[in-house]
C-alpha cells in the first residue's frame, strides 16, 4: 500500500504561484510513475502533468509553460510549481502514484486551490 498527503493549496491571486506537495509514504518499490489531476464540481478529474521515472513528463497544454511537475525521489515526494495562475486553474488538486505512466492506483484525498480574479 501507498499513501499520499497533499499540501500546499490556498487562496491567491491571479498571477500569482503556488507550490503544491505530494509526500508518499508506504511500498514505495514499485512506483514508478505519479502525476497531478485536478477536478471541479460536476465535472470530470482532468489531467495536469505526470512525470514517470523521475524525469519524464507530460503536461495539459492548458498548464504547458506556466506549471513544472518535479520528484525528489530521496524525499519521496512530488512537486507542483504552478505559476502565472489563472481563475480557471481553481480545482481540487490530485496526486495520484501508480507503476507506469497512466495507471495510478493510488491516490491523495486532494488540496483545494483557488484563484481570485
Amino acid at each position: 500500500q501507498v499513501q499520499l498527503v497533499e499540501s500546499g493549496g490556498g487562496l491567491v491571486q491571479a498571477g500569482g504561484s503556488l507550490r503544491l506537495s505530494c509526500a508518499a509514504s508506504g511500498s514505495m518499490f514499485s512506483i514508478n510513475a505519479m502525476a497531478w489531476y485536478r477536478q471541479v464540481p460536476g465535472k470530470q478529474r482532468e489531467l495536469v502533468a505526470t512525470i514517470t521515472g523521475g524525469r519524464y513528463t507530460n503536461y495539459a497544454d492548458s498548464v504547458k509553460g506556466r506549471f513544472t511537475i518535479s520528484r525528489d525521489s530521496n524525499k519521496n515526494t512530488v512537486y507542483l510549481q504552478m505559476n502565472s495562475l489563472k481563475p480557471e486553474d481553481t480545482a481540487v488538486y490530485y496526486c495520484g502514484a501508480g507503476e507506469r505512466l497512466w495507471k495510478y492506483d493510488y491516490w491523495g484525498q486532494g488540496t483545494q486551490v483557488t484563484v481570485s480574479s
